[in-house]
């Protein structure tokens, strides 16, 4: 782990994110206040990075087809699955963003953090998976995770990890290490990992005393392999829900998840949740825990799966019977209620029936917010965008799906970006939010597909939504506002939201972390 001025991390909040020393004071209503945090990545690659006709990092000896120019860049993608290339990172932050005014944003735009300067940590700009923020659970840290690598480094997300390398994996880049990021109270924290090897690393969370251990850990979720045939061991223990212990010098990390099957085999070996515990045949070793999602809710951990042809698109509750020191214990199971259809056949099913699952938010005990991107294509999709699942006290059960204002499967112009590839919104990825009263705000990034090689790298939004809590029906005339609008070659990842009920407890809230 390696700790970067750990004195200075509120002076470097205050300065670089809030820019204090411009009067942010005043207008802003002081109820429902807020302050919202978002992740993003800015192109910023020379065309000559590439040259066309060079060598691609990938075993089968492919070569450019496109130089580095934005957004034809990624036409790369077409002839290199394993195409990506490295981008900066950065945080900024808004004031006055919250449930009053009927949750039209009232944001005041108060400066970035450069976090690749800061860190030398960078995010493969084209993977929609990445970049998700959590708080740790005593509301001190606010985590993500990104590559230790360079930028303008070509195709890192799909690179073996080193310790863990697949012979089969037909990206060559160099070994890389994943890495957590952490900024808090206690210092600006790089914890470099060794987990997802072939695959990348989406969110993270810091927990505090890790269910009575003494321990303070962090857990990741991601997905591991990019090779073909049997996984080896090391990549199917690789992947799903990661551990790393705080203050660990070993980048390697522990698999949390009851192991299902026999270990090397090439079907049925994971780590956490097999298909087998639904009654299914087994599929691809480590692919049934390929998740992207991560929310923490008291002293649970819940996870969700949308992508992928293996296991089960839904949602997941890690149940935290592990230690440290047991990882094994932790058992994996689909929360009662979800879909439990193979990821395998969604895309045979009705539109109707098909999910996609994102990011998570309770609300509370009994009401959970799901980001479902819905499918990747320009097809009406009743599920997609922000849906609304309340507890029974026996299953959950779908109450509704928001979806006004966010134009769903229309096409929209970005300036500056080709009118060729204008892309549409299908759905949301990442949402973070906040309960007053009755009053639920809920903050998202969307999801978009285009005509381009790789959608991942489409200019996206950040949007906004107040939703009734009570509400078990389709309130009328609730609608999604526009917080962060389309830029050409920006992408927005992740979102947190910060409570505070006035400017100045913004403020000291936002610099003490």
């Amino acid at each position: 782990m390696i700790t970067l001025s750990p004195t200075r991390r509120s002076v470097l909040l205050a300065a670089s994110i809030l820019g204090l020393s411009a009067g942010v004071t005043g207008a802003a209503s002081a109820r429902g206040l807020g302050a919202l945090i978002v992740s993003s990545s800015t192109y910023a690659t020379p065309p000559g990075t590439i040259v066309v006709g060079q060598a691609l990092p990938n075993s089968a000896g492919v070569k450019a087809i496109a130089d580095a120019t934005y957004p034809t860049v990624f036409s790369n993608d077409s002839v290199d699955a394993n195409f990506g290339i490295t981008s900066g990172i950065t945080l900024d932050a808004t004031l006055g963003l919250g449930t009053n005014a009927g949750g039209v944003a009232l944001g005041q735009f108060a400066g970035s953090l450069d976090i690749t300067a800061l860190t030398g940590i960078s995010t493969s700009f084209p993977s929609k998976s990445e970049l998700a923020l959590n708080i740790s659970s005593d509301g001190t840290a606010l985590t993500f995770m990104g590559y230790q690598s360079p930028v303008n480094a070509l195709d890192v997300s799909n690179s073996n990890t080193p310790g863990h390398v697949d012979a089969t994996n037909t990206d060559t880049q160099t070994a890389t290490y994943r890495a957590v990021v952490s900024l808090g109270s206690g210092g600006t924290k790089v914890i470099p990992v060794a987990a997802y090897s072939g695959n990348n690393g989406r969110a993270a969370v810091l927990i505090k005393d890790i269910v009575g251990s003494g321990q303070d850990g962090y857990l990741m979720v991601g997905n591991g392999g990019n090779g073909s045939g049997t996984p080896p061991t090391s990549i199917v223990s690789n992947t799903g829900v990661q551990l790393a212990l705080a203050g660990s010098a070993s980048p390697e990390t522990q698999v949390i998840g009851t192991p299902q099957g026999t270990p090397g085999a090439k079907n049925g070996f994971q780590y956490g949740f097999s298909v087998t515990q639904i009654g299914q045949p087994a599929d691809k070793s480590g692919k049934d825990d390929n998740f992207r999602g991560l929310t923490r809710f008291g002293n649970q951990i819940f996870v969700s799966k949308g992508s992928g042809s293996n296991g089960v698109n839904t949602v997941y509750q890690v149940l935290q019977g592990f230690t440290p020191s047991n990882p094994a214990e932790a058992a994996i199971s689909i929360l009662p209620g979800f879909p439990t259809t193979l990821a395998s056949t969604m895309a045979t099913l009705p539109v109707a029936q098909q999910f996609y699952p994102f990011g998570l938010f309770f609300a509370d005990a009994t009401t959970l917010y799901v980001a479902d991107e819905g499918p990747q294509s320009l097809t009406a999709a009743p599920n997609a965008g922000l849906q609304k699942w309340i507890f029974n006290g026996t299953k959950w059960v779908l109450a509704y799906t928001l979806q006004k204002g966010l134009s769903l499967d229309t096409p929209y112009t970005v300036a500056n970006y080709p009118s060729a590839l204008s892309p549409a919104t299908t759905g949301l990825r990442n949402i973070t939010g906040s309960v007053d009263g009755n009053k639920v705000t809920i903050f998202a990034s969307t999801a978009t597909y285009s005509s381009a090689a790789d959608p991942g790298a489409d200019p996206n939004s950040v949007v906004q939504i107040v939703d009734k809590l009570k509400a078990t029906t389709l309130p009328a005339g609730e609608s999604f506002k526009t917080v962060r609008a389309p830029t050409s070659g920006t992408v927005y990842r992740g979102v947190a939201y910060l409570s505070c009920t006035s400017v100045s407890a913004c403020l000291t809230l936002l610099a003490s972390r």
